[in-house]
């Protein structure tokens, strides 16, 4: 006698726990009994399928249940199948909503995954103690044609991750998509303790660490590819928040940066991600071939009316900082400093994808101009040009090689090949009122320029460090300031580094599955939705291999219709889907070095 099941037809009438438990209890199959916790299953000897059930509540009906039970699994052998269905029939049939609400399934199939990827990994452990090429060969097996084969990518077996922040909400997730996929994956925590090792798939690299501290960070950093950074403060306090926020994301990247240079010098070469110094001023040789220059946008015969008066100069101070100050008080007069560049033998800035200049001052606005084309011939040149503002103190300014445009709009693009002298100008024009440290404003017609070095940023087709920040919705709002302020200095040693890098501000993060609605990509800090934690490690782990993540901020939120009036943008949202990238379209309209 086979067992059969009626298939049950939701009905949309029915909206309360009392209404489900009635429908399921006169519909019932007869040889089927629906429970709210999960049954046991156990095979007869004729191949009759018997439902023993487990009660959900109540010391007293677990006891029951755990009789109910034992007597079935002695009585397996000599007891009537049709005798125990019709004993299972008299029990009452009872389910409530969280029984059926999505995220309660989403995270018991969640914890039914974490338990058989913990023990599928335990398998793992055999192999450790045969010989490397025996590992290499299970490992290809699992990742090829194993049950992991549907999520493999390519280049994943040759790639190690390192997860900063891996017991953090997201951290969690973005390490079991890296092992799904077939990556090594490290884990940095502080502490490596019973309940931080239990959270972690035993597969996963341990590295004891801290993010504030330099030292422990070269350990975690060697033999990587590639870093995912999604660690956070543990409270809103200032001195939390610089140390994991900013401090800790300078120490990680520095740590990466120094391995990479190591390396490379043991292969006799340069590391790929090495900036290239092209100029550096410390001492008084290193003003030596910079001009100083005057000029004026007027070039007919009244240009002498608005002469004011302007001058300019570039020296070493007493402190030993090179300094190029001065005033312009002529109407259209500017003031400039050039220097044709001398790069070293074999290299071009072709390689490179823009520049880096390290300055200080009192927060003026500058032209960097670049003049291209055959250095024998300067009459063949063309000039090219991008604006870039200071703050007040120092700070690192970056430029891209695609935000130079021509000066005169007929001349083709910029072929950074060609590029042989380089000018930074100043004109009073488009200045900003600056508030000095006592407050009272500055006049715009005077500057104070003092220059470090100048390099060039080393281009790449992938991102080499990922960087999960946030939008600052969802934080308490009198410390929104406050954890905003060290999140985008984190980004900005981030992106001074000279690393590939992706920067996602997700929507306050919320515990729901992911892939269930479509998401919005946008820059400009506009969006105010929340995003599942699950869709942000999805996003991790896709930008480590697209090209199009590279050197790009974005935020990302689920989607959602702007009130009417209040559209800021047309809306352009993207189904998550592991079967396609969707990544790419969402990013390739998005500018890059933002």
């Amino acid at each position: 006698m086979t067992a059969t099941a009626t298939p049950v037809t939701p009905n949309p009438k029915l909206s309360s726990a009392y209404s489900y438990s009635h429908y399921f209890q006169n519909h019932s199959s007869p040889k089927w009994t629906l429970e709210m916790n999960a049954c046991k299953w156990h095979h007869c000897r004729r191949g009759q399928m018997i439902v023993t059930k487990a009660s959900s509540s109540g010391s007293g009906n677990e006891e029951k249940a755990g009789k109910r039970s034992t007597n079935t699994k002695k009585s397996n052998t000599n007891t009537n199948p049709d005798a125990l269905t019709q004993q299972q029939q008299q029990q009452p049939v009872s389910i409530s909503l969280d029984d059926v609400n999505p995220v309660g399934l989403g995270r018991k199939s969640r914890q039914i995954f974490d338990e058989v990827w913990r023990k599928f990994s335990g398998l793992g452990q055999i192999s450790r103690t045969t010989r490397a090429d025996d590992k290499e060969s299970l490992d290809a097996l699992l990742i090829r044609e194993g049950p992991m084969c549907e999520f493999a990518i390519p280049g994943a077996q040759n790639t190690t991750v390192l997860v900063v922040g891996a017991t953090s909400r997201i951290g969690r997730i973005v390490i079991r998509k890296l092992m799904l996929r077939g990556y090594s994956v490290k884990a940095l925590v502080r502490k490596a303790d019973q309940e931080v090792v239990d959270m972690l798939p035993r597969s996963v690299e341990i590295v004891i660490g801290d993010v504030g501290d330099p030292c422990t960070l070269k350990a975690a950093v060697e033999n990587c590819n590639k870093i995912i950074y999604c660690a956070t403060a543990r409270s809103t306090i200032t001195g939390d928040l610089f140390r994991v926020d900013y401090q800790g994301v300078y120490n990680v990247t520095k740590a990466f940066q120094d391995f990479n240079n190591k390396l490379a010098q043991l292969r006799a070469g340069k590391s790929s991600k090495s900036k290239l110094l092209l100029a550096k001023f410390k001492l008084a040789d290193s003003l030596n071939g910079w001009e100083v220059r005057q000029g004026t946008y007027f070039q007919d015969v009244v240009a002498f009316k608005y002469d004011a008066g302007m001058d300019a100069k570039f020296e070493l101070s007493e402190t030993g900082d090179a300094v190029f100050s001065g005033y312009v008080f002529t109407r259209g007069g500017y003031v400039e400093l050039s220097k044709k560049l001398s790069l070293p033998l074999g290299c071009t800035l072709d390689r490179y994808e823009g520049l880096v200049l390290s300055v200080g001052g009192n927060g003026r606005s500058y032209v960097l101009i670049l003049e291209a084309g055959p250095s024998a011939d300067r009459s063949q040149s063309k000039l090219y040009f991008a604006r870039f503002s200071t703050k007040v103190g120092f700070c690192r300014v970056r430029v891209p090689f695609s935000s130079f445009r021509p000066v005169k709009p007929d001349d083709p693009p910029m072929d950074p090949f060609l590029v042989h002298t380089m000018t930074i100008r100043f004109e009073p024009r488009r200045q900003r009122p600056v508030e000095g440290p006592s407050g009272a404003k500055q006049d715009l017609r005077s500057f104070k320029l003092i220059l470090e070095y100048i390099k060039a940023l080393p281009t790449g087709q992938e991102t080499d460090f990922v960087l999960v920040s946030c939008t600052g919705f969802g934080v308490e709002p009198s410390r929104r300031e406050q954890v905003l302020k060290a999140k985008r200095d984190g980004e900005d040693s981030l992106r001074r580094s000279g690393l590939g890098y992706t920067i996602i501000r997700p929507g306050p993060l919320k515990e729901e599955p992911g892939g269930q609605r479509a998401l919005i990509f946008d820059q400009g800090n506009r969006i105010t939705q929340g995003i599942s934690c699950a869709d942000v490690a999805d996003i991790c782990v896709k930008a480590l291999h697209d090209s199009t993540a590279r050197n790009k901020s974005f935020d990302v939120c689920y989607e959602y219709v702007s009130e009417q009036g209040k559209e800021l943008y047309e809306l352009v949202a993207h189904l998550p889907d592991k079967a396609n990238n969707y990544l790419t379209p969402a990013l390739s309209v998005l500018e890059k070095n933002t």
